[in-house]
């Protein structure tokens, strides 16, 4: 029988000199980068995110792409955004102007058009979204979880913390780049939300199911390449569904594999139950596991007390009501510095990071949640990097301290707060979800 170890080590891989991945610290940074690279652009650019927003930075995005276009028309330039996304505004708003009109708007301004691509991965939005992530641009890839809006990008005063790594690669780009076209562009669900004219969702739900059915058996094509003892291996990956899903896997038998030290970032405190086991049984076996979270607070849903409450501005409370449950079970663990937990919070600015560092000889770069929801519904990827000589050691103790620059160590679950120190409006929800159980519902789709 082979075992997890060698599973995990039969990854085909790609190659990637160490000195041509660099980790960027700021959202600042990431934006300064990319809006250089998409400058410097010689024959491609393709971005893939959740959305690319009708607001400064995301205005000066497709600005600066359409700058590109216009001096090069030979230039081949793609975006993909979610196609539900995409068509309606922000949890909250008030109806009005959505991204696909601001695309609409740019393509009848300008003499070559750029294609914003909308992919439905399901019929409808609360049940699975686009959450590919990957900047590709000539032959670099800008790797975040990051979209592309003014909080993301730092555009105000304002900023949404993330993980931006670039890598120079011209084997993971083609193969990104061929992923691209033909699972999702190419596909006949796929349209051109820029176009004057698309079918409605209702029009498209057989294409649709057609397109999730074969995102779940879809994969990276590459040439797998040898690895030196300079270089570190890559293996991009992708998953959609709960059956036989490769990043999932992956995810699992990474945990499973730790001997020291694990350590996880996420933004929404809601592990899917294989690596909420795969967290306690590294726990139990001495493997030094550390967590890092959003405070409430800096969660992209959270509701000032001051301001009007919704419906949305109870998630936050519901991931710390998780958090302090799970504090709560592995208070010995705490006490014994086996499971350090650290919550983020640096004024009013949010926390979105995601990523597992393994033995600091693994690490996986990801759009994913590591939620229920990343699990079994949305569209994700991830690139995993074996750096069995060690070679981005201190980059990647680096990218740790700067993570960890703003948080604060739960020393005990009475730090977090209970529902009865929640807002009026936040203990009702909660009272109420829970009354009808429905709050193992939400935990599949939060």
């Amino acid at each position: 029988m082979m075992t997890r170890r060698n599973l995990f080590d039969q990854l085909p891989t790609l190659a990637q000199d160490p000195t041509q991945l660099e980790t960027l610290f700021t959202a600042k940074d990431f934006r300064i980068r990319l809006i250089e690279a998409i400058r410097q652009a010689s024959k491609r650019i393709y971005l893939v995110a959740l959305y690319l927003e009708d607001d400064e930075a995301g205005r000066e995005i497709l600005t600066e792409l359409y700058q590109a276009k216009q001096n090069n028309p030979g230039l081949d330039i793609k975006v993909c955004v979610d196609w539900h996304r995409a068509q309606r505004g922000l949890i909250g708003a008030e109806p009005g102007e959505t991204n696909a009109a601001m695309y609409k708007n740019f393509a009848t301004q300008n003499t070559h058009q750029i294609p914003v691509f909308g992919v439905p991965v399901r019929g409808r939005e609360v049940f699975g979204v686009l959450h590919l992530k990957g900047f590709v641009i000539d032959d670099q890839v800008i790797y975040s979880g990051a979209s592309l809006n003014n909080i993301y990008l730092n555009y105000n005063e304002r900023y949404r913390f993330d993980r931006y790594q670039v890598l120079n690669n011209k084997s993971l780009a083609d193969s990104m780049v061929r992923f691209i076209e033909a699972e999702m562009i190419e596909h006949p669900a796929v349209h051109d939300l820029s176009s004057p004219n698309q079918p409605n969702t209702k029009q498209i739900r057989t294409q649709i199911r057609q397109l999730r059915a074969s995102l779940a058996k879809a994969s990276y094509q590459y040439e797998p390449q040898t690895i030196s003892q300079e270089q570190v291996a890559l293996t991009p990956l992708v998953g959609v569904g709960k059956k036989r899903n490769k990043l999932n896997q992956t995810v699992n038998q990474l945990l499973a594999q730790a001997k020291e030290e694990i350590f996880i970032c996420t933004p929404y405190f809601n592990f899917p139950r294989s690596v909420a086991r795969e967290v306690k049984k590294a726990i139990r076996r001495g493997v030094n596991v550390t967590i890092v979270v959003g405070d409430k607070t800096a969660n992209d849903f959270y509701i000032s007390p001051e301001e009007e409450f919704k419906t949305i501005g109870g998630l936050p409370y519901l991931y710390e009501r998780n958090l302090r449950l799970f504090a709560k079970a592995n208070e010995a663990h705490i006490a014994s510095r086996k499971l350090s937990i650290h919550l983020w919070k640096h004024d009013n600015n949010s926390f979105h990071l995601k990523g597992i560092w393994v033995d600091k000889r693994y690490m996986l770069i990801t759009g994913s949640n590591l939620n229920p929801r990343a699990w079994s519904l949305d569209l994700e990827n991830a690139i995993l990097i074996q750096d069995k000589h060690q070679h981005l050691k201190t980059q990647f103790e680096k990218e740790a301290e700067n993570i960890l620059q703003h948080t604060q160590l739960i020393c005990t679950y009475r730090q977090l707060e209970k529902a009865e120190d929640y807002p009026e409006a936040a203990q009702k929800l909660i009272r109420q979800i829970t009354r009808v159980k429905a709050d193992r519902i939400l935990k599949q789709i939060l």
